[in-house]
């Protein structure tokens, strides 16, 4: 099943994000957390690819056995960071092979290496190089990544939409954002790429922080702004781990409710591979995930 049909649904719906081992040796534990997480019946899952696509073998595995056995709509993400384009055709082919056609298009995270590469000699120098090739290649159903705080290598936010409305209109079918803790920056977001004319859904990316050590992480992977009532509660529970952890699933399950209060229909959960996690957070949501309203 295409994603794009699953969001135009009127039915709310949870997505989990997971990822891929970096090494062999963590495949099977890793299996077993994406398999408990494929048990809550999420509306979809999405398989990240890694930085430098090192881990693309183990992403491709992992969304074929959620697919296959568990009956997982499955999303896998593509980078073509420093990439080849018969490396990128050949694992274009690969997802083809497996019968997976939903792929999230993304330039990839850059390694401390590939930052002090030259750029100019890569095939694909930005996302909409890489979805102009999967349009080209194949009936994909196409995500891409937004940033409603903006990219971190934009001058500005009105750049920034520039630059998104240039992907959808090469082919996205729907975005999704970076990781959001503070749900007003996600709506004054969407009414500036409406005014912009990307009509596309958005799907608000949700990290459940359920540790104190992940909050420099976020920041630095994300740039996120941290609302003081987050600063608050990591302050309080930081240092008591389980406190934290139901602190954390609470404070995201807020942020979900308080989406779908506001009319939206489709919310993406980075769950980090813990299937307590996701557990704990399609508990507080269940009745509301399975009626409609």
């Amino acid at each position: 099943m295409k994603i794009i049909d699953i969001l135009n649904q009127e039915q709310m719906s949870l997505s989990f994000e997971v990822f891929p081992p970096k090494k062999e040796v963590s495949y099977e534990s890793v299996s077993k957390a994406t398999e408990e997480i494929a048990l809550l019946k999420p509306a979809f899952m999405s398989v990240t690819y890694g930085a430098g696509g090192g881990t693309s073998e183990y992403t491709l595995s992992i969304a074929k056995n959620l697919k296959d056995n568990f009956n997982i709509p499955m999303l896998a993400h593509l980078t073509c960071v420093s990439s080849d384009k018969e490396t990128v055709n050949e694992r274009i082919t690969e997802l083809k092979e497996n019968g997976i056609y939903n792929i999230m298009a993304l330039r990839g995270d850059l390694t401390p290496e590939l930052e002090k590469s030259d750029r100019s000699k890569w095939a694909y120098s930005h996302a909409v190089d890489l979805i102009r090739e999967l349009k080209e290649k194949g009936d994909f159903c196409i995500g891409a990544a937004c940033y409603p705080e903006v990219h971190p290598e934009s001058s500005c936010q009105k750049e920034d939409i520039k630059y998104l409305k240039e992907k959808v209109d090469a082919g996205v079918d729907f975005l999704t954002t970076q990781m959001v803790f503070d749900n007003n920056l996600f709506f004054n977001f969407m009414y500036k790429i409406r005014e912009a004319g990307i009509t596309v859904p958005v799907l608000p990316g949700i990290m459940p922080i359920t540790n104190g050590n992940q909050v420099e992480r976020a920041i630095k992977l994300s740039g996120a702004f941290m609302p003081q009532r987050f600063k608050a509660m990591v302050d309080k529970f930081g240092d008591n781990p389980e406190a934290m952890k139901q602190a954390g699933i609470a404070y995201a399950t807020d942020q979900i409710i308080d989406l779908y209060a506001n009319g939206i229909t489709n919310v993406h959960v980075y769950s980090m591979n813990k299937p307590d996690i996701a557990q704990g957070i399609y508990n507080n949501l269940s009745d509301i995930l399975w009626k409609k309203f």
